[in-house]
């Protein structure tokens, strides 16, 4: 049932890795890793971490885990290569959790106990909430005169073979 949800999430894990994967490889210089842009949520590193750990947050309460520790708090900004390694501990929690039937009724406390909020909602969250600040990074590199990754669902199908020419 949750295979409707295999190529959104494994395209999410993807696209966030791709990004800090090529962030690390331009080997940015302390003032460009330093730029924001109108609009943004932070630097180049402060919006990578944030993407990384807030998705790791909404997983953990999906899951309903003790795993990934970090996503509650974790260095104030990680390197890339933690980062990295951050996200695949989150993709292999991710593909826990898709292998097994998801209730997105399931009601999850949240905000110190003040709200309650669908399992669901959490889903559509990650997937939006990291989409959204990618962009964010991606503006900031092309402020900088520097091409971002294509990290579009387009390109992850080409890199998992989910599409193919005739």
């Amino acid at each position: 049932m949750n295979e409707v949800l295999y190529d959104a999430v494994r395209h999410n894990n993807w696209a966030s890795k791709e990004l800090v994967a090529f962030c690390r490889d331009q080997n940015l210089t302390p003032e460009q890793l330093g730029a924001t842009g109108v609009g943004t949520f932070g630097t180049i590193l402060q919006t990578l971490h944030h993407i990384v750990t807030c998705d790791g947050s909404y997983l953990r309460r999906l899951a309903d885990s003790k795993q990934l520790a970090w996503a509650d708090g974790g260095p104030a900004e990680a390197d890339f290569d933690t980062l990295e390694q951050w996200i695949e501990e989150a993709r292999l929690l991710w593909e826990e959790v898709l292998a097994k039937a998801i209730d997105t009724e399931r009601v999850i406390v949240v905000d110190n106990g003040l709200r309650e909020c669908r399992a669901g909602i959490f889903i559509a969250q990650a997937l939006n909430h990291a989409n959204h600040h990618r962009e964010q990074v991606c503006a900031i590199l092309t402020g900088l005169g520097i091409e971002p990754p294509d990290i579009q669902a387009w390109e992850y199908a080409w890199h998992t073979n989910r599409i193919w020419d005739r």
